[in-house]
């Protein structure tokens, strides 16, 4: 009997060793799970994991690799999944309103969204919500890296606004919004950023006398107008879905950026509104620009020295002075533009359709350019190349000019008010390459003949009107590459 007891009783004992133990063990797992989940690991992990994990399907496609944040032990998490700090669990999306914005429209936002920007700019793939409903105003304001953690989301749902008083301007700025030296940033949403550039308009008599704008007219505005937004010197820039309107100048300008993504997005300025370019792109790399609208006062897409490998498909552009390539080697600089693809866009009521132009006396060349499937309606030159570019200034007979070559045009078909084809070429330095095929456009007032002036080329069809000026052959010029 005793034997018995004595067995029984270590047998107990043996039991609830085994279960405390079994409880200390699950408590542990959990702890790591967590761990694994939360814990960030170090830039300095292998380049080799995180290839074996794509390969066994653990890796993202490539239009959802901006909106992941970087690999975290053995897992990718989503942007807005929460994620461990040094101050304890805490949310990787940051709210203006959190940071002291009003979004009244009329309280001084700038410092609330500063301050969320500094937030979120430690927290890599962090998510800066500008809430729908509300409207903000904020004053020049600068977003910079390069210390900022990458792939950045600035999600716009609501309203911003400019400031339209001359003092927040001082004596003049380049720009109202901009984002410096990051790498993956990406605005998208549904929101709207308003330059109220009509303070900037002097000559619109559109306004009501006893509007804000107006009486802050009476106080002259700097003479540099600014830009809305700007990237500069970033690369993986996407902008999607939302407006801009009512830019002082350009809309949305990129300088010095690669892989640039620009989609559903809207451009909406007057007609008359001066020098306000759609999207403005300058020493700019592997851009994509598509199922956009652009209206304003200059170039649906001013495409600028420097830049290459450029790909435009399902735009809308009107008004506005259509898709341009220059100005480029003004003061007798230097330009290069290659690689540029246009194609599958409608253009209404513009002053030119697809244009190249170079002023005298520069250098470098435009080369690679395809413009197809261009729809034009009431636009008043459809195709010009013009090496004699002069924008109103002093303007002098210079021999040497920016090459162009290698120039295609297929599928140009609509009306045109002035002009079907304008092709002005330097006397010493010819357009080459150049070729037309299936062009049909239609005078929708007096017929007009086609130009050309010392330009070579090709007619691969037959062309609506007669395109009889283009000089067949090969010019004796050599081509010039930069």
């Amino acid at each position: 009997m005793k034997m018995v007891r004595f067995y029984l009783e270590n047998l107990s004992l043996i039991t609830i060793l085994i279960i405390a133990f079994f409880v200390w063990s699950s408590r542990f797992e959990s702890c790591n799970a967590r761990q694994d989940k939360y814990w960030r690991q170090s830039k300095t992990a292998p380049a080799e994991t995180v290839f074996l994990q794509k390969e066994k399907g653990y890796g993202v496609s490539h239009d959802q690799s901006r909106t992941f944040s970087k690999f975290v032990d053995y897992h990718y998490i989503w942007a807005d999944e929460t994620m461990a700090t040094n101050q304890g669990q805490s949310s990787a999306t940051f709210n203006v309103y959190d940071y002291g914005a009003k979004g009244d429209g009329h309280t001084d936002d700038t410092k609330a969204f500063e301050a969320v920007w500094a937030a979120a700019c430690k927290v890599e793939a962090s998510t800066i919500v500008v809430p729908s409903g509300s409207t903000f105003l904020v004053q020049p304001v600068s977003f910079a890296g390069p210390n900022c953690a990458e792939n950045i989301i600035f999600q716009l749902d609501g309203k911003i606004i400019a400031p339209t008083s001359a003092g927040a301007w001082g004596s003049g700025l380049l720009q109202w919004i901009e984002f410096t030296k990051l790498k993956g940033i990406t605005i998208r949403g549904k929101g709207v950023i308003d330059g109220q550039g009509s303070a900037w308009w002097h000559e619109l008599p559109t306004l009501s006398p006893n509007s804000e704008v107006t009486g802050e007219l009476s106080k002259k505005m700097p003479g540099t107008k600014p830009t809305a937004l700007r990237f500069y010197g970033s690369t993986n820039v996407t902008v999607t879905g939302i407006t801009i309107q009512n830019s002082p100048q350009t809309h949305l300008k990129f300088d010095d950026c690669t892989s640039v993504q620009v989609s559903g997005f809207t451009a909406a300025s007057p007609a008359n509104s001066p020098h306000t370019d759609g999207i403005h792109l300058q020493n700019s790399r592997d851009v994509l620009i598509y199922s956009t609208d652009l209206a304003c006062g200059d170039d649906c897409v001013s495409i600028q020295t420097g830049c290459s490998n450029v790909y435009i498909h399902n735009v809308n552009c009107g008004p506005g002075h259509g898709i341009s390539i220059g100005g480029l080697g003004k003061d007798n600089t230097k330009a290069c533009v290659s690689n540029v693809n246009v194609r599958d866009v409608a253009m209404q009521n513009t002053l030119t359709g697809v244009r190249i132009k170079t002023w005298q006396g520069g250098s470098g060349s435009v080369q690679g350019i395809t413009f197809s499937n261009i729809q034009v309606s009431g636009v008043e030159t459809p195709i010009m190349i013009d090496q004699f570019y002069c924008d109103g200034s002093k303007c002098s007979n210079k021999s040497s000019a920016v090459a162009v070559s290698n120039i295609n045009y297929v599928d140009i078909k609509g009306t045109y008010t002035r002009n079907p084809v304008h092709f002005a070429c330097s006397d010493n330095l010819p357009c080459t390459g150049v070729s037309l095929d299936s062009i049909e456009l239609k005078s929708v007032g007096e017929d007009s003949q086609p130009f050309c002036w010392n330009t070579y080329g090709e007619l691969k069809s037959v062309t609506v009107p007669p395109i009889n000026c283009l000089q067949s052959g090969k010019s004796r010029k050599p081509i010039v590459h930069c």
